[in-house]
């Protein structure tokens, strides 16, 4: 990704995720990432306790142009915490959670279709 401000524009599909990072967009990143459909962006988010209303302030800045956001916890699934759905859907959001393994391939599946999909991964080994 680009620079310091680690954002790499445009709706890209994923090519590889795994080795702690992930592969798009003809590039890789190592680390966690929050693709939305004005771009993908390193995400600061290690382990499911990361993920907060501030942690996902992009996606929900994007909720209007948003079909669905997914949510990979990593190696498993990993329920969230009601109060933190119920924000998210209360910004607008559809929030769909599961593994990131799963999420990714979701994903790609939903922007194959040319749908608006956005997805918050955290990285797995």
């Amino acid at each position: 990704m680009n620079g310091e401000d680690r954002f790499l524009p445009g709706h890209h599909e994923l090519d590889a995720y795994g080795n702690h990072g992930f592969r798009f967009g003809g590039m890789s990143h190592r680390g966690s990432i929050l693709t939305t459909p004005s771009g993908v962006r390193a995400w600061p988010v290690e382990a499911t306790a990361g993920i907060s209303v501030a942690s996902l302030a992009p996606a929900i800045a994007e909720a209007a142009s948003i079909d669905l956001l997914l949510i990979g916890t990593g190696e498993t699934l990993t329920p969230l915490a009601p109060e933190l759905l119920a924000t998210l859907r209360e910004a607008g959001l559809r929030v769909d959670v599961m593994s990131t393994a799963t999420a990714a391939r979701t994903y790609n599946f939903l922007v194959s279709e040319g749908r608006q999909a956005a997805a918050a991964l955290i990285a797995v080994p």
